[in-house]
């Protein structure tokens, strides 16, 4: 008899939620991570005697999913605060130095579309557009998320919103610099919108194929954005404490060296230390190029073209760094007037900051990053989350955290001792009211090489499945819209995989529809 019925290899959240439903459906379930702790990317871990979160903090679309009810999280310790306006949208100065209006994305349409009528009244009206055709596309995306990728199911879904699903095929074509030029006229709108979309992928807004990517700025309309109380490793956590609940095990501090396979399927993993684990199925929720190409040992005859087939697909290089630091003075926009703020009812603190250059520099910016090189004025997404959770902090601190894009694996010099890090500070610290450098006190930079290093993360990029469910029925892996791999008993999930991208948990969910129903 095997050790476990499943083994899922890799505990970031898509991961413990697989395993949660998995041992919830009656399965004996290891779960297996090569770190101390569980979480990955959407863990908080102490620093600088703060809570800091290894990503950005701000949920919206695991908020979307069924499964902090189906798994009772709340019980376990996840309760959020609802962040209203779910973004500050903060365009750099212009070339006399001008800072211009920074402008909320509220929850609320409407509320947004008044907040520019007041700051960039010849944008209001094209805004309300804009959602009326983004809204309901990103709502029929969200729906498509939730259970596995089917034609028969997406095509259902597009019949009862054909207008959303014209809008989906339309713009997937185009660029999203394009998309939102049908639109906006004013850089300060298109450099910010932009920023949430192509260039938090990594791609360049003016390329053809990212118009989904202009979708990303109204998602904060199609759901409520909030933040876990304790920081975004509270998901992580109250999974773990479900899973463990349903009589799930966990082991950390283990690393996958094998997966092994018999001459028909899938029997279990090796560890690192030699110790091999039977089960019927391994879910990895990890690399796909690793899972199949590295840890993959006497695959069945089967599986040699899928194995081939990844053998030639190209692994990208990572392309975000995050600084996390403490400061003992809370900063002032110069782009927001107190009482403008005050007039549209804003706190310009709440929400996340994204500060963006115009187009131009965005397009030039992915193309330095390919050459080793940081763009003169970075794209950056600041919050402090201490300023609506005190619990992250303490007295006389809060948590800064800045988040800097198009920044290299491969930086021209090597990220040790680079001054990157440093200038990124001191240009966030030229959109704030003077002192800001004064009171920050310890800081760290993550960058890709240290994500490589830190949290496996190959070449410190976080693979992602892109697309949304378009690209679920044109993908030509069909084993990351399937779950299920040409092996027998071997899974996939995780942000590789339908629908990835940030702390979603669908494809962890559907990962463990697809093998349940395969047993039963």
């Amino acid at each position: 008899m095997p050790d476990f019925d499943a083994i899922v290899v890799g505990a970031g959240h898509n991961g413990l939620v697989c395993a949660a439903y998995l041992a919830r459906s009656g399965m004996r379930t290891l779960l297996i991570e090569a770190r101390e702790t569980v979480g990955g990317c959407a863990s908080s871990e102490s620093f600088g005697g703060v809570t800091v979160n290894i990503c950005n903090c701000d949920h919206i679309t695991f908020r979307t999913t069924p499964v902090m009810s189906e798994l009772g999280l709340a019980d376990h310790g996840l309760h959020y605060i609802d962040v209203d306006p779910g973004q500050l949208s903060i365009p750099w100065p212009d070339a006399d130095g001008t800072h211009r209006p920074a402008w909320p994305v509220f929850h609320d349409v409407e509320k947004t579309v008044d907040a520019l009528g007041v700051l960039y009244p010849r944008q209001a009206a094209a805004y309300r557009r804009f959602a009326k055709l983004a809204v309901p596309a990103l709502r029929m995306v969200l729906e498509a998320a939730t259970e596995p990728p089917s034609v028969r199911r997406l095509s259902a879904i597009a019949a009862r919103s054909p207008k959303a699903a014209s809008t989906l095929m339309r713009w997937s074509r185009r660029s999203a610099a394009d998309v939102l030029r049908e639109f906006f006229d004013d850089e300060a709108i298109l450099g910010p919108a932009l920023c949430t979309g192509p260039v938090v992928w990594g791609v360049s807004p003016e390329m053809p194929g990212t118009g989904l990517g202009a979708l990303s700025v109204a998602m904060r309309h199609a759901a409520q954005l909030g933040r876990p109380v304790g920081g975004s490793g509270m998901v992580p956590r109250s999974l773990q404490r479900a899973f463990e609940a349903a009589g799930g095990t966990t082991r950390t501090s283990s690393r996958v060296s094998a997966i092994l396979c018999d001459a028909l399927r899938v029997r279990g993993v090796r560890l690192d230390d030699g110790t091999v684990i039977e089960a019927s199925t391994v879910v990895s929720a990890c690399d796909p190029h690793a899972t199949l190409l590295s840890w993959l040992h006497g695959p069945p005859e089967g599986a040699r073209r899928m194995i081939e087939r990844w053998r030639a697909i190209p692994q990208y290089e990572g392309y975000e760094s995050k600084i996390d630091a403490v400061i003992t003075e809370l900063p002032r926009y110069r782009s927001v007037d107190p009482d403008v703020a005050k007039r549209i009812g804003f706190d310009p603190l709440a929400g996340s900051a994204m500060i963006a250059p115009p187009v131009s520099e965005l397009a030039a910016g992915h193309a330095m990053s390919l050459q080793g090189r940081v763009m003169p004025r970075p794209v950056m997404f600041a919050n402090i989350p201490t300023a609506l959770d005190p619990s992250m902090g303490s007295p006389g601190q809060h948590v800064f955290s800045l988040e800097c894009l198009y920044t290299p694996y491969n930086v021209e010099g090597g990220w040790s001792g680079s001054s990157e890090p440093r200038r990124w500070l001191e240009g966030y610290a030229s959109i704030v009211e003077p002192g800001f450098l004064e009171h920050l006190g310890e800081w760290r930079a993550m960058t890709p090489d240290r994500y490589e290093t830190e949290f496996h993360m190959p070449l410190g990029h976080a693979t992602g499945f892109a697309g949304g469910p378009l690209a679920a029925l044109r993908n030509k892996n069909p084993e990351l819209t399937e779950y299920r791999t040409a092996v027998p008993g071997l899974y996939l999930t995780g942000a590789a995989t339908f629908p990835g991208a940030g702390v979603w948990g669908a494809s962890g969910r559907n990962c463990a529809t697809a093998i349940i129903s395969r047993s039963r």
